[in-house]
């Protein structure tokens, strides 16, 4: 397994200021977008918390969780970099809030590696930095989708690295078009590009293999 520093300690991710409101609006998408699939077997990279995978686990789906930190109790100790699961064994992979905290130049192999073990899909989330983020949203008629327009601004400056994360989107070098591009290159196919109106800073990218 590649050995990597853990970089927050393990009560870093149980209190009210990792779990904001925003964040609580990231796992109903992620467990949204996870279901949306009809998996029978997901497997969640970056246990966090485990609040995700023991709703998904609570609901009936045979979830394995992985993470390289051992502290974190996931059911598998493993790194992104070197799956320890066999090809097409889940039909659905969830990683969100991970691949940021990889230098740039492993997040192609990491994104190989989940196109590997899984089967179907993946649900795939990354932060995604912008000067300004504006949104308006407006519903006039019952029974008609709600009407919602957003614009974000990208940084034209470089990530720094503060210990955690190694780069953003929508930071200089980092835009958008060029992740989606890495993506696609490891075989996916996007079927959904977003970030939630109440939570900006989560971008998802909902892939099939």
């Amino acid at each position: 397994m590649v050995k990597r520093k853990i970089q927050v300690p393990e009560d870093h991710y149980f209190n009210l200021k990792y779990d904001s409101k925003g964040r609580w609006i990231s796992y109903w998408y992620q467990i949204k977008e996870v279901l949306s699939f009809s998996p029978e077997t997901v497997l969640e990279i970056g246990v966090g918390n485990k609040t995700v995978s023991d709703y998904l686990k609570k609901i009936g789906l045979n979830v394995k969780t992985c993470d390289f930190d051992k502290s974190l109790k996931p059911d598998v100790v493993g790194d992104v970099l070197d799956l320890p699961f066999k090809g097409d064994s889940f039909d659905v992979v969830l990683c969100a809030q991970v691949l940021e905290h990889l230098p740039p130049v492993k997040f192609t192999k990491a994104l190989g590696e989940i196109y590997r073990v899984c089967k179907k899909a993946a649900v795939i989330t990354l932060p995604h930095f912008s000067l300004t983020n504006l949104y308006f949203g407006f519903k006039l008629i019952p029974f008609v989708p709600k009407i919602e327009l957003s614009l974000k601004v990208d940084w034209p400056f470089k990530h720094k690295f503060k210990g955690e994360h190694y780069w953003e989107i929508g930071k200089k070098e980092y835009y958008l078009n060029k992740i989606k591009k890495k993506i696609e290159d490891a075989g996916f196919s996007i079927e959904k590009s977003f970030y939630p109106a109440e939570n900006p800073f989560h971008h998802f990218f909902v892939i099939k293999k």
